[in-house]
């Protein structure tokens, strides 16, 4: 059975040298809406093709990627605002509709939102904006320490409100974020500590000794780069040591604490300089 809204290996049906059509599986067929079709095409060759809906509902290919497969979230701009909704840019020739429905707020042309993937009730390919409805405060089968894809989806009181792994909701606090985030960024962050309500606060940076043993050897290396002396210590404000190193001052203050067990460095209140 074909899958709609993701990539499908199938079978060419027919291919006259202006119009490819491949196999559904079930007796019909779906047109490849590429302007060229691969070279030495021919009738019994597999393709992967990404499978969408037309305005009709009917099945169409493509071999191009979209920004955004089935049930995926993704930070996609609104191109058109049409009687049935507004339409973002998601890669494709065809626009993906995000229903007036499916707006908690009023979309705006022009203006990036944050959707989820979904097929609506006649199998089209649709979005919404209504995430609540798909995504939990409370993690299943996280654990502590995981890496995870995050999408920033907010700037709250707290900090930011961000998308873990396409499935849950987690939070990243200010006083823990030394760099720029935007909505709809993506990157990679750790999940920090699961609550007691199983709520999520992610991080930007791993803990533990394992994250921080590559932070050493780049302490030593700016060292020696910088002649044996670095202008920086645990005294240092977090933006500083984030600036210079791209990790906490948590993390930082641990791999020098290590580094001046093994006598490595010598610290004053305001420098580091290497041990010779």
């Amino acid at each position: 059975m074909t899958d709609i809204g993701r990539f499908n290996t199938l079978t060419i049906k027919s291919y006259n040298g202006l119009q490819l059509y491949l196999d559904d599986g079930s007796e019909g067929e779906i047109l490849l809406t590429d302007k060229q079709a691969p070279k030495d095409a021919k009738a019994g060759d597999s393709l992967l093709v990404f499978i969408y809906t037309g305005s009709k509902g009917e099945l169409l290919a493509t071999r191009k990627k979209p920004l955004v497969q089935m049930e995926g979230i993704a930070w996609l701009k609104v191109v058109s605002i049409g009687a049935a909704g507004a339409f973002l840019d998601w890669g494709l020739g065809k626009d993906l509709l995000v229903p007036f429905s499916e707006q908690d707020y009023e979309l705006e042309e022009n203006r990036h939102c944050l959707v989820k993937v979904y097929l609506d009730d006649q199998n089209r390919l649709a979005a919404t904006t209504y995430l609540n409805h798909y995504l939990t405060d409370e993690a299943r089968y996280l654990r502590e320490g995981d890496e995870v894809a995050l999408i920033i989806a907010g700037k709250t009181d707290l900090g930011y409100k961000a998308v873990v792994n396409e499935s849950f909701w987690g939070i990243l606090y200010h006083n823990e974020v030394f760099q720029t985030l935007r909505e709809g960024q993506k990157l990679q962050g750790y999940i920090k500590k699961i609550r007691d309500d199983s709520k999520i606060d992610l991080s930007l940076n791993k803990s533990g000794y394992t994250h921080v043993v590559p932070v050493t050897e780049q302490i030593i290396q700016r060292l020696e780069d910088n002649e044996g002396f670095l202008e920086l210590s645990d005294k240092s404000s977090p933006e500083a040591i984030n600036a210079a190193f791209g990790v906490s001052k948590k993390v930082f203050k641990h791999a020098i604490g290590t580094l001046y067990k093994e006598r490595r460095i010598s610290l004053t209140k305001t420098s580091i300089t290497l041990n010779k």
